[in-house]
């Protein structure tokens, strides 16, 4: 079994949060990864570690121990051990860690979460257990297999007819001076570029025509796959749901690159440069869409 090797490795989510490494002003900030042994010395779980992959150098396994904040603070020695505990979206937003490292917490987030919401089967209500590493779970009573579910979003950057605005939101949630692309959940029997049109004129009453396709980031938060993609605007004018969206405003590219380069003379400014967004908005500025 890989992760009874003395060379397998742990990283621990606490409450969704993953224990990390960090230097004094945190502005760098890597996984705190642990030993079998250091897991079972203050008592943690291990047994049911969901499996990540294996180190392309060493062919040790990564694994991921998903337990309560509440357990992490009150095992022994866990207090001192198991610190600095970070919001990943934080970690995602701030840049201070790896991309590599960042997708690696990622995708435990994701599985962990699917695995707290899926201990009863959804076809008879039984207990499901977890198989495969973690990549499964099977009801003990009627057999039914549960796998991982990705929800797919669209987030668009929504370009005007002229090709020298793109359209910018702001949600309820978002930082006060933060502006961007829209998005929104693919519906059942929606194709993307349906999902572009209705959400932006849901959103913000402007009409989409042709949708072309950029790119694709996953998003853990819970368990999303965003799809980026360019949308050309038939018409301009904004009138907003407030349900779905604070503000909404057409930006040209100078004032987006002093959004960019965190120089706009009201403070705004658009997602760190791990959010596929920045990469919409950033090409559009650059003029290469």
């Amino acid at each position: 079994m890989l992760n009874e090797r003395a060379d397998a490795r742990f990283l621990v989510l606490a409450d969704q949060k993953p224990v990390i490494r960090s230097n004094a002003e945190r502005s760098k900030a890597t996984i705190r990864w642990f030993s079998r042994q250091e897991l079972q010395d203050v008592g943690l779980p291990v047994a049911e570690a969901l499996f990540l992959g294996v180190d392309r150098k060493t062919g040790a396994g990564r694994f991921a121990v998903a337990v309560s904040e509440h357990r992490v603070r009150n095992a022994p020695g866990g207090l001192s051990l198991m610190r600095p505990i970070v919001d990943l979206r934080s970690l995602a937003m701030q840049g201070v860690m790896s991309d590599e490292e960042i997708s690696l917490l990622g995708q435990a987030k994701a599985l962990s979460h699917w695995h707290e919401n899926t201990r009863c089967c959804g076809h008879c209500g039984g207990t499901t257990l977890v198989k495969d590493g973690g990549w499964k779970r099977k009801c003990w009573a009627c057999g039914h297999e549960h796998f991982p579910r990705t929800d797919p979003v669209v987030i668009m950057l929504i370009i005007d007819p002229s090709g020298e605005r793109c359209l910018l939101g702001h949600e309820a949630r978002f930082h006060e001076k933060m502006f961007s692309a829209l998005a929104g959940f693919v519906e059942p029997g929606e194709d993307i570029e349906a999902a572009v049109r209705r959400e932006t004129v849901e959103e913000t009453g402007v009409e989409v025509g042709e949708v072309r396709f950029h790119s694709t980031q996953p998003w853990p938060f819970p368990h999303s796959l965003m799809i980026g993609c360019l949308g050309f605007a038939k018409t301009s004018e904004i009138t907003i749901d407030p349900n779905e969206i604070v503000e909404a405003r057409w930006f040209a590219r100078p004032e987006i690159r002093l959004m960019l380069d965190n120089k706009h003379p009201d403070g705004l400014f658009v997602p760190g440069r791990q959010a596929i967004a920045r990469v919409l908005i950033s090409q559009f500025a650059e003029g290469k869409v």
